[in-house]
């Protein structure tokens, strides 16, 4: 990002140019652009900047900052999340939250169990939190004034998606969308749009002094249903015990009827789904490719398997 630019995109967030000491781009986003801004005042500022409108993406991804403006704010009080300073649809400038990543520091054996509860009591507090209905707030897809019908459009959307980018699914498109048919009547389980972040895996979970110090990156947020966050808080892994407790011990309820498993295989397939449609967009080819299609084609072969149980 040029001198320019940068002023350009700090005057449309409402900060001056001028009390910025120093920036720097941050990695590790696949989506959008990330600045850390060190202000003059001693703050620590992020801007986080979409792609230019052209760029090759899935349906969903329309109006991401929206949602992730959403998200923090619904989040504020009830888990340490960013706090947004500014944003619109083309910019977020929110503050910088202390921590390095679960992924890129992970804890010890022993600390892992302790982590796993907080971790758990947190997403139970945010489930606590419900929204004016279902879907993405962006706008990116139209919602339903159901979780059934709004459910269906997310994933017949990244199905649509996956056939326009020719995605290396172990089954054709339509034979996932049969099964989500026939498991759909689970859905209607779900009365309340729950604040669900839908990211939750260890990239997006800092950690400081022994604590989890804030949940971020929240820009693929939805209002639905909370079992949904178990996706990415287990990614291509079980439920684990510790996660669990924590959440119950806030008063989260997971309970593993059929019903309740039926609509987990549902979310776990649309998150790996995702993640093999993304390929395309993103230009994943060689190593990263194999990985991707090594890694989660047995998880959704499982998920799969489970609907069409």
């Amino acid at each position: 990002m040029t001198a320019d630019t940068l002023a350009d995109e700090l005057s449309t967030a409402g900060l001056d140019p001028a009390e910025v000491l120093a920036h720097e781009p941050l990695a590790g986003g696949t989506y959008n652009t990330l600045h850390r801004l060190v202000l003059r005042d001693g703050r620590r500022l992020v801007l986080k900047l979409p792609p230019p409108a052209d760029t090759p993406g899935l349906a969903y991804e329309r109006a991401l900052l929206v949602g992730e403006t959403a998200f923090y704010r619904a989040a504020a009080g009830t888990a340490p999340v960013p706090e947004v300073v500014s944003w619109s649809e083309d910019h977020l400038l929110m503050t910088e939250c202390a921590g390095t990543s679960w992924h890129e520091a992970p804890p010890s054996e022993g600390e892992r169990a302790g982590l796993r509860r907080e971790l758990g009591a947190l997403v139970g507090r945010l489930h606590a939190v419900h929204g004016p209905g279902f879907g993405y707030p962006g706008g990116a897809l139209p919602p339903s004034a159901d979780w059934r019908g709004t459910f269906t459009t997310m994933l017949d959307a990244v199905l649509t998606d996956a056939e326009r980018y020719a995605a290396p699914l172990p089954v054709p498109p339509d034979r996932i969308r049969e099964l989500a048919a026939g498991a759909a009547p689970a859905l209607d389980e779900v009365r309340a749009p729950a604040l669900v972040h839908f990211d939750l895996w260890a990239g997006n979970v800092l950690l400081a002094d022994g604590r989890v110090s804030a949940l971020i990156d929240g820009e693929r947020m939805f209002w639905g249903d909370p079992l949904a966050d178990f996706a990415s808080l287990c990614l291509l892994a079980p439920l684990d015990r510790d996660l669990l407790d924590g959440y119950a011990s806030v008063g989260g309820t997971v309970d593993f009827t059929p019903a309740a498993r039926v609509r987990m295989a549902l979310y776990r397939a649309y998150l790996h789904v995702i993640m093999l449609a993304e390929c395309g967009p993103r230009g994943y080819v060689g190593d990263e490719l194999a990985w991707r299609v090594r890694a989660v084609t047995p998880h959704l072969r499982d998920a799969l398997g489970e609907l069409a149980a």
